[in-house]
């Protein structure tokens, strides 16, 4: 992890998340490689679980696949998801999957990078600029509520070769997203996830 994606997500939880509230967070991609967001969800009645492919530092739950997430629907407050979007070969549908178990009226608060080197784990198959993030928001039938980019060089040499586009969305009330889900027209959650674990998206 470098250091703006830390500084970003430390930004974003002090200014959306409510310190008086019991939350349920899980973080996708936790795995600490160089640092993790946990230390920011460290505090008195929220509970924070990581989850990843690959068992690890900083990993509670280790998923058989990137596109179904073994929580129940509308059970999670808050997504929290930094460096590893650009991992998903097909991160439209782990989206889907992440709207899926997240409450409505929650928040996803989701960083990937705009530019940077070649990280291959395994693979490495994308950067994102805020019309990927106005895209995912219009697909996932959600509130896009802000999106910025990094596009001048950090100060910090270790992640001056780095930028992020750094989103917040809300998921809506569920009558809404229903309606919402219907107008798409769109394959149904639960049978993108079975092609796409298939190989047949």
């Amino acid at each position: 992890m470098h250091v703006s994606s830390y500084e970003h997500m430390q930004d974003l939880v002090a200014r959306y998340l409510d310190r008086g509230r019991a939350l349920s967070v899980i973080d996708i991609g936790s795995q600490d490689v160089n640092g993790s967001y946990r230390p920011l969800f460290e505090h008195p009645g929220w509970s924070y679980t990581g989850v990843d492919l690959e068992a690890g530092n900083n990993v509670d739950v280790v998923l058989a696949s990137p596109y179904r997430l073994p929580m129940a629907t509308r059970s999670v407050d808050v997504v929290v998801s930094g460096q590893a979007f650009e991992h998903v070969e097909f991160f439209w549908v782990t989206w889907l999957e992440m709207l899926r178990v997240l409450k409505p009226g929650g928040l996803i608060l989701l960083i990937a990078p705009s530019r940077g080197y070649e990280h291959r784990y395994p693979q490495d198959c994308w950067r994102f600029y805020p019309d990927a993030w106005r895209a995912l928001a219009k697909f996932g039938a959600c509130e896009l509520v802000e999106v910025t980019t990094d596009w001048a060089p950090h100060p910090d040499p270790s992640s001056a070769d780095w930028g992020d586009t750094v989103g917040v969305f809300r998921k809506p009330p569920m009558r809404w997203f229903h309606r919402a889900r219907r107008m798409m027209g769109a394959w149904g959650l639960r049978q993108l996830v079975q092609d796409v674990d298939r190989g047949t998206p």
